[in-house]
């Protein structure tokens, strides 16, 4: 599945290149589990809309789009984007052939399309309104949060007070989008190697120091993986369906019985919170 550097490249990419376009017509698949909203809804709120910026949010891509009334009132929605497991987001020319399992294509203005593709079918597609604000109002009303904490800008107090009194493993602990969220399993795995910490220690009895150095290994992978434009182990590709190369960065993460690149002993694969876990025994402690 997409995390937060894969969906950091592709919201990034498709910002670049579609900020500002007009969305001429919407025209969706009407397969199921794609849509959290009516197809119906999400047509008649992005038809005519004008792309006003594309960016990230956990693992969601976000879309602002806004509307002008005749009373010059800003009418402004997101549409959001989530990649689920296979899920892309492509910025194509009209005559490049449609992929087989294109659920949704926006045509614009200049006569490109976007276009979401997802053969498994478990990204999802989704309107979250937002208050009208007037041509005065700037800041307007803030938009889609997500449901976590962001990993990139969380102060360090806030970040140990996240984990403060928690019986999970801080593996399990750092999947948990509810705490913070864009965080996976390839760079839960990276960055509690770089922190030199074991992924089955209980979150809860993680000293300060420990906390302090997982805060800015995590940021420093996620920053890094961004650079790369992020890892491609499975279906990722960018706006432009270009792979990413941070996969040749990784230190432990699908390195199961390979040397440590540190100390040599071979990494070890756990199962935590069900997903599996890559380690090296000599280097976490």
């Amino acid at each position: 599945m997409p995390e937060l550097p894969e969906v950091e490249t592709v919201a990034n990419g498709v910002h670049a290149r579609v900020q500002g376009q007009r969305i001429v017509s919407v025209w969706t698949s009407g397969k199921p589990q794609t849509f959290k909203s009516p197809e119906s809804e999400i047509a008649e709120t992005l038809t005519g809309a004008t792309i006003e910026n594309v960016r990230r949010v956990g693992k969601t891509i976000v879309m602002t789009v806004k509307r002008k009334s005749l009373k010059k009132v800003e009418t402004p929605a997101e549409f959001l984007i989530h990649l689920g497991m296979t899920g892309r987001l492509l910025v194509s020319q009209p005559d490049v052939p449609l992929p087989p399992h294109t659920h949704a294509v926006l045509s614009l203005s200049d006569e490109r399309e976007i276009r979401f593709v997802d053969p498994r079918r478990f990204g999802r597609l989704s309107i979250h309104a937002t208050a009208p604000r007037t041509m005065k109002d700037e800041q307007g009303t803030p938009g889609y949060t997500g449901p976590g904490r962001e990993p990139l800008t969380i102060s360090l107090q806030d970040f140990v007070a996240l984990f403060r009194g928690r019986k999970t493993p801080i593996k399990a602990a750092l999947l948990n989008q509810s705490l913070l969220h864009g965080v996976g399993n390839i760079y839960a795995d990276e960055s509690l190697f770089r922190a030199g910490i074991r992924p089955r220690r209980q979150a809860g009895r993680l000293t300060r120091a420990d906390l302090t150095r997982l805060r800015k290994a995590l940021a420093e992978v996620l920053r890094h993986a961004i650079k790369l434009g992020g890892s491609s182990v499975s279906d990722y590709v960018d706006a432009d369906g270009v792979r990413g190369f941070f996969q040749l960065q990784h230190k432990v993460y699908m390195r199961t019985g390979q040397p440590c690149l540190v100390c040599g002993t071979p990494i070890k694969k756990i199962t935590i919170a069900g997903r599996s876990t890559h380690f090296c025994p000599i280097c976490q402690k």
